[in-house]
């Protein structure tokens, strides 16, 4: 089993295993998926699965690598000339998949249509929000006005793909101001991306297929700027059943898969396949209904979840140490923020939420429910390590201190249809911060709902504090980096204080792979197929 006591971000993945002759041989590479991607469009849905396939094909002005750090993308440069001014340079040379030549045009088209794509459960507007001005100087040159400091500008371009402005349909005199968009022309439906002839990218791949529920099919694109991938082609599966993924890697079936279960680890290892294992950057958590009553799985006419006492005594109740040992079997490190130590905007001493059920029970008759209550908890059952599992522990716990729970278990995608549609009290869920730092979560998951200023585009809690919220916008603000980091942290500690959301822990990603492959484990948990190579 991977060594979890270390503090290290990332881990090394096992000792190499000799190349074996059935994978030397093959110049496919089929993945089993333990969470299918809702889309092609890589606007959509601000989801791990979809980004990640949205690496293969779409490549973002600045990348990230395995430790979230950037480097070139489409951008080989990028400086700010003064607090709201961005000079970008382009690389060129680049052409799509379709052999257009990639210019500062695509990039502004991509720009103005985040914002348009209907329907988003997680829109991408999170990272455009600052942009107020995108001028080409020329081909290759992108001059980027904010409307203020924006100092995050380079991880925030980092985390969607750029699009072709002449596939999907952009007009002539496509300009971005102050003013708005012009010449978008009727932007394309997410569901247009599904097609092979519409998925047109500057990435390492090209989609050949996308058959919901049965796999996604992928051809290494000749044309790419970068090195080489290793395989000609990717077939990802969907295989959301751990038993039925360890099962296809056994026998062959897959090369590679995403979150073999815990208890099988040591057995992967043993029969002398790879491991790669990190601690990642996601936080499974909890959100607790914040708005007025009636609250869906609560009777009454009140919501206890709008007292923040309640909300504390739920998250002393649960036993974080008991899940990570007994559920995760050391695969996840108990939680006390919304990002481990040491990324950016976290306060390093702060510990893990204590098991306290004593604690818990007081604060409850504190808040007037000596007896409890009941409550439902939505949870996936299919897209987090054990998420199925977690939520029958914690619905335990909980139950020990008299919150009587159900919990209402479905697939990923029937979950996010409810939670999207505010149908749970509670929900677990997960977050991984696309930016690596601390405003990912807090923007999405404890700011204030406001579309105006794209904040709260996940908080589905209703949860809304505008101190933590004047802080956050604060922090986008601030160019001094020590600065920005402590308005982070003050609006952290204040939302963990007010057990706004309530963290459980960060998962450590396993990625098991056939003998003789390799892959370096990733803090954002992507699931990279052209990022696997053959052993030396």
């Amino acid at each position: 089993m991977p060594n979890t006591s270390s503090r290290t971000f990332l881990m090394s993945a096992s000792a190499a295993i000799a190349l074996s002759a059935g994978v030397a041989g093959a110049d496919t590479l089929r993945i089993g998926l333990a969470s299918e991607p809702t889309s092609v469009d890589p606007h959509y849905h601000n989801l791990g699965p979809n980004n990640a396939l949205a690496r293969h094909i779409f490549t973002p002005l600045i990348a990230q690598d395995a430790n979230q750090l950037l480097e070139p993308g489409l951008a080989t440069a990028w400086e700010a000339i003064d607090d709201t001014t961005w000079r970008i340079t382009l690389r060129e040379g680049v052409t799509f998949s379709n052999g257009a030549p990639f210019t500062a045009r695509d990039v502004i088209y991509t720009v103005c249509r985040i914002p348009l794509v209907p329907d988003a459960p997680s829109p991408f507007t999170l990272y455009t929000r600052a942009i107020a001005g995108l001028e080409a100087e020329d081909d290759h040159t992108l001059i980027v006005t904010t409307d203020g400091p924006a100092p995050l500008l380079p991880n925030q371009l980092s985390t969607f793909g750029i699009i072709s402005a002449s596939v999907s349909g952009a007009e002539d005199d496509l300009t971005f101001s102050t003013d708005g968009c012009t010449g978008v022309g009727d932007a394309p439906a997410s569901a247009e991306f599904n097609d092979p002839a519409f998925a047109i990218g500057t990435g390492p791949y090209t989609l050949d297929a996308y058959i919901r529920g049965e796999e996604l099919r992928l051809t290494r694109n000749d044309t790419y700027f970068g090195d080489a991938p290793a395989w000609e082609q990717i077939v990802m599966r969907p295989l959301t059943n751990a038993g039925a993924r360890v099962a296809a890697l056994l026998a062959g079936d897959v090369q590679m898969i995403e979150n073999p279960p815990t208890q099988d680890i040591a057995r992967i290892e043993g029969d002398g396949f790879m491991l790669a294992s990190g601690l990642s950057n996601r936080v499974i958590y909890i959100a607790l209904d914040q708005g007025e009553a009636p609250t869906p799985g609560i009777s009454g006419d009140t919501n206890p979840l709008q007292d923040a006492r309640v909300r504390e005594a739920l998250a002393l109740a649960i036993d974080r140490v008991a899940i990570q040992e007994r559920l995760m079997l050391g695969l996840s490190e108990p939680a006390g923020e919304l990002l481990p130590a040491p990324m950016f905007g976290t306060n390093p001493d702060r510990p893990a939420i204590p098991y306290d059920p004593d604690r818990a029970r007081e604060l409850l008759a504190e808040a007037g429910y000596p007896d409890g209550f009941q409550i439902v908890l939505g949870t996936p059952n299919d897209r987090y390590i054990n998420d199925g599992a977690i939520s029958q522990a914690v619905a335990q716990m909980w139950t020990q201190v008299g919150v009587r729970t159900e919990v209402d278990a479905k697939t990923f995608s029937a979950f996010i249809a409810d939670r999207n549609g505010f149908n749970f009290s509670a929900y677990l869920a997960g977050w991984g911060a696309g930016t690596g730092e601390m405003s990912s979560p807090l923007g999405a998951l404890v700011a204030t709902r406001d579309a105006e200023r794209s904040l709260g585009g996940t908080n589905l809690a209703r949860h809304s504090n505008p101190e933590i919220d004047d802080l956050l916008v604060e922090a986008l603000r601030t160019v001094d980096d020590a600065t920005r980091e402590g308005l982070l942290r003050q609006a952290s500690a204040l939302a963990m204080d007010t057990f706004a959301i309530v963290p459980i822990h960060y998962e450590l990603t396993t990625w098991a792979l056939a003998p003789g492959l390799e892959y370096e484990a990733r803090a954002d948990q992507y699931t990279i197929g052209a990022a696997v190579t053959r052993a030396d």
